[in-house]
């Protein structure tokens, strides 16, 4: 057993379903606190948030990431109990292995290479980790950069420990993430007996044409970094229980997943403009969960991540926008240089979640190495 693995076996078998972290930051905070690093545990609501900084001098350099997981689902289709870690051929198995217990396991004890190895390191490193990420996010990463602006602290460099790999380690790297907007639609109609269509209005009829122009509609074309804005309907809902009831409403929950080419306003706008046009009785209440971001690719962290995958595994890494939110959106705005890099991310979220114990030790020497070359000159 390796430092790497006996830590992210140790995170595996706490079962911390969010917003629970069932003690994985305590875990984390012992390990890092003979380094040097100020431990600050910060509570929100019922998120635990971790906060762990060594140093005070700029540049600040942190690792981002969440120690909450997805709950296992049914357990008796797994292999293995979820949170029971279990190797089988090389490979971790448990619920987290790849998102993201390997990866924070893998950001500590590159932490304890390298300042053991260099406890003269210039600069600040820190460590954000939430209970928060898998869930409604409104008490995690976003509670913490509020806390760190009213302390003046301000990260230049993030590295969120996403599994951001496709098919082999490094081989792809997200430097932005798109921005998510979900709608919820009430389509109102006169219930009544189907019988009688003349004595009612039929919402999922009045409502059909306008979702049909809606997933028609070309929102954006995207540009050199984001593909085209998406919609999709994730629900419809309809009915009272009865065959023979003609229901008074039909919801529907629909979302946008959308790049710098289009704003919230715009794509609310356009939508209340179809739905007009179609002359429907609605109610539309609306949610951004997060705004794109997209990181440089001349500036230092990114270019420097090119290279120490380059150096350390031979690939011309893919720079990749893709995927769903990640807290990275909560990070960008404050002018943080922010890239995800992590395990291959096949199985997430899945039964059977696993990860290569060989990635996961080239993982830490990932982090080790970019962390060190950052702080002592960045690739040019």
């Amino acid at each position: 057993m390796t430092p790497t693995l006996d830590l992210a076996r140790a995170l595996i078998a706490r079962p911390s379903v969010t917003p629970d972290d069932a003690g994985c930051q305590a875990l984390i905070a012992e390990r890092l606190e003979p380094l040097g690093f100020r431990i600050h545990d910060l509570r929100f609501g019922e998120v635990t948030n971790l906060w762990a900084r060594r140093g005070t001098a700029a540049p600040l350099f942190v690792f981002a990431g969440h120690t909450d997981v997805v709950p296992p689902g049914p357990e008796e289709a797994w292999t293995s109990p979820p949170f029971e870690p279990t190797i089988r051929d090389g490979v971790l198995y448990g619920r987290g292995a790849a998102d993201m217990k390997g990866s924070v396991a893998a950001m500590v004890t590159a932490l304890e290479r390298l300042l053991r190895r260099r406890p003269d390191l210039p600069g600040s490193i820190a460590l954000l980790l939430t209970s928060d990420e898998e869930g409604p996010a409104v008490d995690g990463t976003v509670r913490v950069v509020e806390w760190l602006t009213e302390r003046g602290e301000r990260i230049d460099w993030c590295l969120v420990g996403e599994p951001s790999s496709h098919a082999r380690l490094g081989d792809r790297v997200r430097i932005g993430r798109r921005g998510s907007l979900s709608g919820n639609l009430r389509v109102l109609g006169r219930q009544g007996h189907v019988a009688y269509p003349d004595l009612a209005e039929n919402p999922i009829h009045r409502a059909l044409p306008a979702l049909t122009e809606l997933v028609s509609e070309t929102w954006d074309e995207g540009n050199a970094h984001f593909p085209p804005t998406s919609f999709q309907i994730s629900n419809l809902q309809a009915g009272t229980g009865a065959t023979n009831v003609i229901p008074g409403h039909c919801d529907v929950a629909f979302n946008f997943r959308f790049g710098t080419e289009s704003t919230p306003e715009s794509l609310q706008d356009r939508v209340t403009t179809i739905l007009d046009r179609h002359g429907l009785r609605y109610r539309l209440d609306w949610t951004l969960s997060g705004m794109p971001f997209l990181t440089s690719t001349q500036g230092p962290l990114v270019r420097t991540v090119q290279a120490v995958i380059h150096e350390l595994t031979g690939i011309e890494t893919e720079l990749s926008t893709g995927g769903g939110t990640s807290d990275g959106r909560f990070i960008a705005p404050t002018g943080a240089e922010v890239i995800e890099l992590g395990p291959v991310n096949a199985t997430i979220h899945q039964i059977d979640e696993c990860v290569r114990i060989e990635e996961l030790e080239q993982l830490s020497t990932l982090y080790e190495r970019i962390v060190e070359t950052l702080m002592t000159g960045p690739a040019s």
